[in-house]
């Protein structure tokens, strides 16, 4: 049989990801005809602009990506070429950890403390930006700490020097499971926001639409098998491959913290809902200023597989 190749360019490593990952050591891919050679992205931004100069053929990350492309575009008074399609992380994967426990947690509680935001990425703090914004709270009168990466900030919270960190997994899970720090807030709690899927060129998804649906297909059963799969299993399957410097207990724990949290969308189906929840959140931290329609950025057909 005859497999379609596919540069497939991975934006970062992530265990948020793990379904990618899951469909690759599983042979999901290649299931599906498909033979994907995985690269990971020099840099976020080269993600977009590889994928325009075709040095790979699909990506996947954050829609937000497409939107900040889509928006530069417009104001060019050009159209971009790059398209969406397939939900594979529906929610935000960021937590806040603190040095001190707080079940009850609030946003106001984060006025007045050191706080870390994270900034490796931009959608982070744009989406927290808006649920400040929402709660009726200043995003401007945060006591932010100067930014610094995530691996940085989390240190910093060992040493006492900042109150609250803003981060995604491992670090947490590091943070917790040391005792340095505590869960104060997980932000898959404000539903589905589109946070990751793939994305390719308007041309490539129609002259290459059975590979793309095949990429679909595949992710599809991954999303099945994550859900069903124990946590101790995902992790023994996915951690040598991907994440060899994690304790495979530790990823376990990861999984089933983000299955609980309904990281994970049961298909791939990308809803106008969750797609328009990310961009509000873009629009109000000034990210984009263009108001991406759906229809332009997202191939809604193709999501279903």
């Amino acid at each position: 049989m005859t497999r379609e190749k596919v540069v497939l360019y991975e934006n970062l490593r992530t265990p948020s990801y793990t379904p990618f990952y899951l469909a690759h050591v599983e042979g999901m891919f290649e299931a599906e005809g498909v033979d994907v050679e995985l690269r990971l992205s020099p840099a976020p931004a080269e993600t977009a602009e590889g994928l325009v100069e075709g040095r790979a053929d699909v990506a996947f990350g954050g829609p937000m990506r497409v939107m900040m492309h889509h928006d530069a575009q417009h104001r060019a008074g050009r159209t971009s070429p790059l398209v969406c399609f397939a939900q594979v992380v529906a929610r935000d994967p960021f937590l806040l950890v603190g040095r001190t426990p707080n079940p009850a947690f609030r946003f106001e509680d984060l006025v007045g403390p050191r706080v870390a935001v994270a900034v490796d990425v931009p959608t982070p703090w744009m989406t927290l930006f808006d649920d400040l914004d929402r709660a009726g709270i200043d995003p401007a009168s945060l006591n932010r700490t100067p930014d610094a990466p995530m691996a940085e900030n989390g240190a910093a919270l060992e040493r006492g020097e900042i109150d609250v960190v803003q981060v995604f997994e491992p670090y947490a899970d590091r943070l917790v499971s040391t005792g340095a720090g505590h869960v104060w807030h997980r932000f898959s709690r404000r539903g589905d926001v589109a946070f990751t899927s793939f994305y390719t060129t308007v041309r490539y998804a129609a002259e290459r639409r059975e590979t793309c649906t095949a990429l679909v297909r595949a992710i599809a059963a991954a999303l099945v098998r994550i859900h069903e799969a124990p946590a101790e299993t995902i992790a023994e399957r996915v951690g040598p491959a991907f994440f060899p410097d994690l304790p495979a207990g530790a990823l376990a724990r990861i999984v089933a913290a983000y299955r609980a949290a309904r990281l994970w969308p049961p298909t791939p189906a990308l809803p106008a809902a969750a797609f328009v929840r990310l961009k509000a959140a873009l629009l109000a931290g000034g990210l984009i200023t263009f108001d991406v329609p759906y229809a332009l950025a997202v191939d809604a057909e193709l999501s279903a597989g």
